[in-house]
This record gives structure tokens, sequence and C-alpha cells, in this order.
């Protein structure tokens, strides 16, 4: 387990205030870095979804995923057993099918046992089919939201489950897993030359939206040599600055030198910072929200300046946020004020992305 950060401008920059007291993660340069659990799950092999190698271990991990980040070798220097191989030896193409078949495998294999085991013992019941199916997956973190969508996709809305095949049970499980845990490609090592036409075959194949280019040896060397004072480099900055010439030894400028040919003038940026950001914002559809107590001065009751930032789906609610918040504040929800505008706002007012929002309770927290 462990911890990153997706970027995005503070708050305080476009209220005028003169800095925020974040309670977790930081804010540098009006830039605030908010921090979101990362997963690091064992290596997926060929024939996981049957129990090869770690594959229980690993899909196991994956029930408790929003959204799956592989990380591929773009370079094709490393085999699908995860062995080194020559630059241009491996198809980092046909490794992402390989995997995503395995996903869609074990997910398949999941569901079609609750299907046999549990579902079909209940169709007789009065519960609504999409409660129904949503109660029996939300083992693997399945909202009900999912499965509407997927029902949908697949133009199973109308068709009672007393009537499904296995093939329809099939396509339902294969739409409900995109939906639930989409896969956004990490194409990695794009420092290496032979990375840039599979790179280009990758966002070919499962297009843009999908996939991007990274290289982890960048990001980990400029954040190495910002930590040791030698260069000023924000994650996600599309470019860094010496400001120490003295510390930067000969071995590090060459590197310097080829990440910024390599990497920053091709690509933009070492991708790491604009994955995390895609993964929430545009693969989950998360949104950003400062929970204030205060609404003139956005601070917390100890004068904390926008201490907290939660990240929420799109469409959820004041009342909802109360919730997330503190259940007694939900419980007790009267209103909620607009701290950028000072509005009063009702339990169904959809927050917007950045919004400063009061709960006011008849509830206190505990």
């Amino acid at each position: 387990m462990g911890v990153g950060y997706i970027r995005i401008r503070c708050a305080h920059v476009e209220l005028n205030l003169p800095s925020c007291n974040p309670r977790t993660g930081a804010c540098i340069r009006g830039e605030r870095f908010v921090p979101v659990k990362i997963m690091d799950v064992a290596g997926l092999i060929p024939g996981a979804s049957q129990g090869r190698g770690l594959g229980n271990k690993f899909m196991d991990d994956l029930r408790q995923a929003d959204v799956l980040i592989h990380v591929v070798d773009a370079a094709g220097s490393t085999d699908p057993e995860g062995r080194p191989v020559r630059p241009g030896s491996f198809d980092p193409v046909e490794e992402v099918k390989l995997i995503q078949a395995e996903i869609d495998e074990w997910f398949w294999g999941v569901v079609k046992k609750l299907w046999e085991t549990k579902i079909q013992r209940s169709l007789h019941s009065t519960v609504d089919q999409v409660d129904l199916l949503a109660r029996s997956l939300s083992g693997l973190s399945i909202r009900k939201q999912h499965i509407v969508e997927a029902l949908r996709e697949v133009d199973l809305e109308s068709k009672n489950l007393k009537n499904w095949s296995l093939d329809d049970v099939r396509s339902f499980s294969l739409a409900v897993r995109r939906l639930s845990k989409p896969i956004v490609i990490a194409a990695n090592k794009i420092d290496v030359p032979e990375a840039s036409e599979n790179v280009r075959r990758l966002v070919e194949v499962f297009g843009k939206e999908s996939v991007v280019p990274v290289s982890s040896l960048a990001e980990l060397l400029l954040r190495k040599l910002a930590a040791d004072g030698v260069v000023e480099y924000l994650p996600g900055d599309p470019s860094f600055r010496v400001v120490d010439e003295k510390k930067l030894s000969g071995q590090y400028k060459r590197a310097l030198e080829l990440i910024e040919e390599s990497v920053l003038r091709v690509y933009g940026s070492t991708g790491v910072q604009s994955l995390l950001n895609k993964a929430v914002f545009e693969v989950l559809r998360l949104i950003p929200v400062y929970p204030v107590e205060d609404a003139n001065k956005y601070t917390d009751h100890h004068g904390n300046v926008l201490p907290d930032v939660y990240l929420v789906p799109w469409g959820t609610t004041a009342k909802e946020l109360a919730y997330m918040i503190h259940t007694d504040l939900g419980e007790g929800f009267l209103y909620a004020i607009n701290a950028r505008t000072k509005e009063r706002v009702g339990e169904d007012y959809q927050l917007k992305y950045g919004d400063v929002i009061k709960v006011v309770s008849a509830k206190s927290r505990r």
C-alpha cells in the first residue's frame, strides 16, 4: 500500500488568500497535492486467472480497486514473465492484450460463480433486479451505477434475469468489469528509443484516452535532484531549472540533458503526474471540493485555511458530502453555504469542481 498525489491548482490562489494549511498532502507554489491510495499488486502473468503464479493474490487485490493502472514496458525489454530481454524484442501491445484477457477471464469466473450460487437462488424474490445484482456483486466494489450502465451497454435493461443465458451473463460481466475496473495504460520507459514506435501503436490499438507515455526513471531522478536542492521541479512540470550547478556532477548533467531532449521536449512531462490525474479526474470522474466550517474565512474551527480536499464523484450532492464528512452532519443536515458566492444551497445542490462548502447541521460532529 502506498500514497500518490494528484495535482490541482489550489483554491486559495483563486480566492486571493495568502496561503492554505493542508492537513494532508501539500501546497507548493499554489499547486495542491492531494493524497490518493495506491496498491501495488503482484505481477500478473498469463494463466493467472487459473491461479498460475501469484494470480489468486493478484486477482483478490483487484476487488478493492476503483481504477487499474497497467504499467507496461513500452520499450519491449520485458517478457510476459517479467524477465528482462533486449529492447524492442517483445511487443507491449500483446502484453496489454494478454493481461486484459486475464483480468476479464477472472472477472467472468467470479461473476459466473455468483450467478450460479447466489443470484439464481434469489430470482423469485421481490427484490428489484438491479438491486439484486448490485448486492450480489458488492464484494467486487461494484456500485449500482455500474450495474445500470452495464445493463444499458449490453441491451439487457428490459430482459428479466430469469431469461438470461450464460452468454448474457458473460456479456454483462465484461461490460461491468470495464465500467467498475477501468484500465489506464502507463506506457513506461519512453526514455528508451525503442519505446517511441510502441507508444504510437499502443495509442492506435487502445486509444489515446487510455494510454499515458511515462518515464518513471526520469521522474525518479528529477525528484531526487529536487530533494537535494540541485534542481527546481514539481511533479507534473513540463521543465526543470538547475539551481545549484556545483552539486551537479557530469553524470547527472548528461542525464538531465537526455531527460530534457528525449522526454520533456517530446512528451511534455515525465507522465507520472499526468497518469495519476487522468486516473482520478478523467477515468473516475472525481472532482475536488473543500469543506470548511467558516464560510467567510475559509477555515476549520482551528483557523486552518482550506485544510481538506475531498475527491467526490460528479453529481455528488451537498447532503452526500455532509455524510462523507461525518454521519452526524448528514443526519442533521439543514443546508450548506457555497463559500465562494455566500449563497445558501439545499441538500440536492450538486457540487462543482473546486467548490468551497460549509455544511450547516442540527447535529455537530462528535
